[in-house]
């Protein structure tokens, strides 16, 4: 028997003539399901370091957390943007190896190409006859993406609801996500709810998993993130980067002239604070412990201290990654291995979908 939970669903009436707001709570009722995590990451370059501490590390460690976890090298969503096929095919590898270097262990984790699970589009599907119009154009990434591209194709509106598909068709129930992405995640529970008020109890609540580390900023703008698509590469430390290069780059950031003393001031100095953030991330101390350890180092030299610590994580990281790229055989293999234990989960999610909608 599907056991099922209850949880609070508030809508607001608005009567603009007379200024009145009237709120009214009702109770929703989502599946209960074992705690499954869900995850993905576009292949749409090599990862960062941002990426790396702010995400891919933490997924190294909820793989020890929980007894079921998929990651998805999600290439479908990639080419919501023109994409060159060989380019593409070769970021696939590229991400799964990265991935692999990092710390997933394909053993624990199910590691698999999105696009090798059929399932996640014909979810997506049946999920968009539940969504509207008016809530796919509320997402602001739409609003800022298409300011960004010229013509915009549909894919980059309905993206969400793939998205949505991605985690109920696995009835994922714990996704970490950055608080960018929780609005997403809120489109996820409402199609969760709508099919369940519609066709029948099936899918949980998904709970977005927001971590605790904030994001790592840009090295020559740093009151921006650190980003893939920056078309500047030194606002960014590449895990592909050679230990030359993560020297050059860390010289060059962007710090200021405020003081020569070290001081951690995310406000007035964003420039060296970002650095110390790197570090405190990167070696698990304080910030303020960092600058009383580093009282006596200048800017050129706690540049080259904060050089040598992101080398020495990122280094093995390199070399790992080197060496699984060059057996793309092996990779493959992995990647399909995922795949199959990925769709045994999402044939059986599709079979109870096609019996609850009528399509079976």
């Amino acid at each position: 028997m599907l056991l099922s939970e209850y949880k609070p669903y508030v809508y607001y009436y608005t009567f603009p003539t007379f200024g009145i707001v009237t709120l009214h709570v009702t109770m929703e009722r989502f599946a209960q399901c074992p705690p499954r995590v869900f995850s993905g990451i576009q292949p749409t370059g090599v990862p960062h370091l941002g990426n790396y501490l702010c995400a891919i590390r933490k997924w190294v460690e909820m793989q020890e957390q929980y007894d079921s976890m998929l990651v998805s090298v999600v290439d479908l969503h990639s080419i919501t943007v023109p994409q060159d096929a060989t380019e593409l095919r070769e970021n696939i590898l590229v991400m799964a190896a990265c991935l692999m270097a990092c710390g997933i262990d394909h053993e624990k984790t199910i590691l698999f190409q999105q696009s090798s699970v059929s399932y996640h589009t014909e979810l997506a599907w049946i999920l968009g006859c539940l969504c509207t119009l008016p809530r796919l154009g509320r997402l602001p990434q739409w609003r800022e993406k298409s300011k960004t591209v010229k013509d915009p194709g549909i894919g980059l509106f309905t993206y969400p609801i793939l998205q949505t598909a991605d985690i109920l068709l696995y009835k994922a129930n714990v996704v970490p996500v950055g608080e960018d992405q929780i609005i997403h995640l809120e489109l996820a529970t409402d199609l969760a709810r709508a099919f369940n008020r519609t066709y029948g109890i099936m899918f949980p609540s998904p709970e977005a998993l927001i971590g605790d580390v904030s994001k790592v900023r840009s090295l020559k703008d740093p009151t921006c993130k650190m980003s893939k698509s920056d078309v500047n590469s030194m606002s960014r430390i590449d895990l592909t980067d050679s230990a030359d290069l993560v020297q050059s780059k860390i010289k060059k950031s962007t710090t200021d002239s405020v003081s020569r003393i070290l001081t951690y001031d995310p406000e007035n100095r964003p420039g060296i604070s970002n650095l110390i953030d790197i570090h405190s991330l990167l070696t698990d101390t304080k910030p303020e412990d960092i600058v009383h350890q580093c009282k006596d180092l200048n800017k050129v030299q706690y540049k080259e201290r904060v050089s040598e610590i992101i080398n020495e994580t990122i280094q093995p990281i390199n070399e790992k990654m080197t060496r699984l790229l060059n057996d793309k055989h092996y990779l493959h293999t992995v990647l399909k291995k995922g795949a199959e234990r990925a769709s045994e989960i999402a044939d059986r999610t599709m079979t109870e979908v096609k019996d609850l909608v009528g399509l079976r």
